[in-house]
């Protein structure tokens, strides 16, 4: 069994569906509202377990209901918790969520996710030094992505950087980096004044970039490549891209090659927005097996 360490947020998901997107000043009625768990980190920590990884998450929750309702579920789904601590006096990560026009549109409040510091990283020393993979997003503070990124390289483990929500990064973080999976909005942040040819030559084997429903994009030394996903007709495409990532970082760690390990995340996201919710949907690992067969 592969191990895997997620350092990122987690968060409770507050999700509206409707049958159209409101403009700005326009109040429109929605058809339904959840609240479900989420947070890029969490979400891609339950991902990974349901694919048979051993997985810890580092984060942190506050101390209100949310809080608590996010361990039980993260406990529940065999993600193993010794590193995320609730914090006092502090409200859990939201994100609000509207589902409309096929697709969606989220705000995140970071919470206590922003107390997910370099000094909190180093209580989860071992569980870094043992993963085979160490997966972390930008839900939680720059200095701590920083951080990681070296941490990863000192330990010679494989950082997998999903630079979700972007934002610039430091050539040295990129450097320690032995992979990034922005999509297309993201990578048109992270590399300014390159093309998506260029940025993909400059970086062959690290630089993936996601294109929903067409895809997955990189470059393997000698060409660019696209890893076509699989056509379904999406419930609820929340979560895609986090089942993506933890599909990409499980089969990684299990030694797949690079396109095999693609086709197993692109596969396990095509599944993963069948139903409703960011970890709803999210498949277990028989299930992308059966598919993929």
């Amino acid at each position: 069994m592969s191990k895997i360490c997620v350092i990122g947020s987690s968060s409770m998901d507050l999700v509206v569906t409707s049958k159209k997107r409101p403009k700005a000043g326009e109040t429109v009625l929605g058809d339904s509202f959840q609240t479900v768990p989420g947070g890029k980190g969490a979400n891609q920590a339950v991902a990974a377990a349901r694919l048979g990884a051993e997985v810890y998450m580092v984060g942190c929750v506050g101390d209100d209901h949310y809080g608590k309702a996010i361990l039980d579920n993260l406990k529940a789904n065999g993600v193993l918790t010794d590193y995320v601590e609730p914090v006092t006096g502090t409200e859990s990560g939201t994100a609000h969520i509207v589902l409309a026009d096929g697709d969606n549109s989220i705000i995140v409040v970071k919470g206590a996710n922003d107390h997910v510091t370099p000094d909190y990283v180093k209580r989860a020393l071992p569980a870094v030094q043992q993963a085979d993979i160490v997966l972390i997003q930008q839900e939680i503070p720059e200095d701590t992505v920083d951080y990681v990124s070296g941490l990863c390289k000192s330990f010679s483990t494989p950082l997998l950087l999903n630079p979700a929500p972007a934002r610039p990064l430091s050539p040295e973080t990129i450097e320690n980096a032995a992979y990034m999976t922005p999509n297309e909005h993201e990578a048109s942040i992270l590399f300014q004044g390159l093309s998506r040819e260029e940025a993909l030559k400059r970086f062959p084997g690290k630089l993936f970039i996601t294109e929903g429903k067409n895809g997955v994009r990189y470059h393997n030394g000698t060409e660019e490549r696209l890893i076509p996903s699989f056509p379904v007709e999406p419930v609820d495409t929340t979560g895609a891209g986090d089942t993506f990532n933890a599909g990409f970082a499980v089969a990684l760690s299990e030694g797949k090659d690079i396109e095999a390990a693609l086709r197993f995340a692109n596969r396990a996201a095509s599944l993963s927005v069948l139903q409703f919710g960011a970890q709803g949907g999210m498949p277990k690992r028989a299930e992308v097996e059966r598919a993929l067969s």
